[in-house]
């Protein structure tokens, strides 16, 4: 397994509730308050109140005022709130609410996001060139450190799988070429995906995001050595299926030989029986059809 410690700096900020009220309540006082300003300036402009004309201005403010603090949040996001730049909360509950009117409300979608990475070229454990890409499942978990902990938290996550993506491929071969040879890019797909994972879970947690998912979306040899290494894979894969093939013919020769021993068909000497193997495996592990030759003579003949 590959050490996926990451050194990144403690978050200094952590996400809170952010007070809130609900806004209807809110907007309806608004309008009131709204309306109760314009009669009273008309009033005071038909009877020439300057009284009444200041109170109706003052009353209409008012509303702008309370109409200020009136925030829609949708599902799937959220509204981050500063107060003369410091962090005030977060508001999560979706509807029409109401806050501080002379805070700043910076929206943040929490929904689950798909990042895929573009094909990157690089050397595998063994120093072959390969390509690469994968997709990383994300979601924005602490919405107080994606605002404030990195300048953009989606270039952040990007930046990050690809560093992830390119050290998890040099720190494996893409094949390994021998029956215990360990992990590989081809081989070990669900063991080299959860290393990943883990790997950009702990690059990207100072940003408050949670990673889901990731999974290797393309892996190949570089064009440039494609060909030889698929001769070598059609060598490895030929080499196995001869010895295959030879296990199986030596099989069938002892089997053969103990049965005509068994059952007395026929005495063989040392040499004949050394013939007959030959024979047997030539059949057998030949790759054309073998063409018998019929003796019409004795057995040494």
């Amino acid at each position: 397994m590959v050490d996926v410690a990451v050194e990144m700096p403690a978050p200094k900020v952590a996400e809170r509730v952010g007070r809130g009220l609900n806004g209807w309540p809110m907007a309806v006082l608004a309008f009131v308050l709204a309306v109760a300003g314009v009669v009273l300036i008309v009033i005071g402009v038909g009877n020439s109140n300057g009284v009444l004309i200041t109170l109706g201005i003052l009353v209409f403010v008012a509303a702008l005022i309370v109409a200020g603090g009136l925030t829609a949040v949708s599902p799937g996001r959220a509204r981050v709130l500063q107060i003369l730049g410091r962090y005030a909360g977060t508001i999560r509950t979706d509807g029409l609410r109401w806050v501080n009117p002379i805070s700043t409300r910076r929206e943040v979608s929490t929904r689950i996001r798909n990042h895929e990475t573009a094909v990157a070229k690089v050397n595998d454990a063994d120093g072959n060139p390969i390509e690469i890409a994968a997709v990383v499942v994300w979601q924005v978990e602490d919405t107080a450190q994606a605002m404030f902990e990195v300048d953009d938290f989606v270039e952040f996550v990007a930046i990050q799988t690809e560093t992830a993506v390119r050290h998890i491929a040099n720190s494996y071969p893409y094949d390994v070429h021998t029956e215990d040879g360990g992990l590989s890019l081809r081989d070990s797909t669900d063991e080299i995906t959860e290393t990943l994972s883990a790997e950009i879970g702990a690059r990207v947690q100072a940003a408050g995001v949670r990673v889901i998912e990731s999974r290797i979306t393309h892996l190949a040899y570089a064009p440039e050595i494609a060909q030889a290494m698929l001769r070598r894979q059609q060598a490895g894969a030929i080499v196995a299926a001869r010895q295959r093939i030879v296990e199986g013919a030596v099989g069938m020769v002892e089997l053969a030989l103990d049965r005509l021993s068994e059952h007395e068909v026929v005495e063989l000497d040392e040499e004949r029986k050394a013939t007959m193997v030959s024979n047997l495996l030539v059949v057998l592990c030949g790759d054309r059809d073998a063409q018998p030759v019929v003796n019409a003579g004795s057995l040494y003949q």
